[in-house]
């Protein structure tokens, strides 16, 4: 007899996971840094990294500092930003191939990103990903409370209508991994851009999806 699976969607953050746009917006926002006059460091941003844009920018103004208008800031980084990947981003080693199989086995796909709807776009586009693969596309716009908190994948499981119980959250982020395991669901972590400890709290840690194990689909 088929063994009956518990899990029955698979939520993913889009840095780090999708794609690694991260040294792009980086640039990009000290980019804008500098246009106001106050040079940035790139170690900066390090912090702030899976908190959204709104973090990742404020955060490093309020090192400094620097007088930051939220809004014409964030939306002068992305044009930035837009400029900058234009060609050049790839999806991370194993993303088509590991989307495929989810739907293979009839799970239900989300994005969960705390990046803006602009950024997700320009970087779904860029990898070649169309907006019609995913149930639900959630971004830092739909949400209150960002990552490490959990509202974020509840929004994204509740979309899809899924016990978060019963949802696999992919995350490259500390404060992403801590939001996925907030929200109940099971979380697996690329070293994309920290170290296996200090993703110690995920369930499952790997390179990339080209190297996840069958058993982060198979619970």
């Amino acid at each position: 007899m088929k063994r009956k699976h518990r899990i029955a969607a698979v939520l993913f953050d889009m840095d780090g996971v999708l794609v690694d746009s991260e040294a792009y917006i980086r640039q990009a926002a000290m980019a804008m840094f500098a246009e106001k006059g106050h040079p940035v460091l790139p170690e900066d941003f390090l912090p702030f990294t899976g908190m959204g844009e709104n973090r990742y920018l404020g955060g490093v103004a309020e090192k400094y500092s620097i007088p930051f208008d939220l809004e014409k800031d964030k939306a002068r980084t992305y044009e930035i930003y837009a400029g900058l990947v234009k060609g050049k981003l790839d999806p991370l080693d194993g993303v088509h191939e590991f989307i495929k199989t989810c739907q293979g086995r009839g799970l239900k796909i989300a994005v969960a990103s705390s990046a803006d709807p602009v950024k997700v776009n320009i970087n779904l586009e860029e990898i070649g990903l169309d907006r019609s693969l995913f149930l639900a596309i959630v971004t830092g716009l739909d949400i209150e409370h960002k990552k490490p908190a959990p509202d974020i994948f509840l929004k994204a499981a509740g979309l899809l209508d899924s016990d978060p119980e019963c949802c696999l959250v992919v995350e490259d982020a500390i404060s992403g991994v801590a939001a996925g395991k907030a929200a109940g669901a099971r979380v697996l972590a690329l070293t994309t851009s920290f170290s296996s400890g200090e993703l110690s709290g995920a369930d499952w840690i790997t390179a990339t999806l080209a190297t996840a194990g069958d058993e982060v689909l198979d619970w």
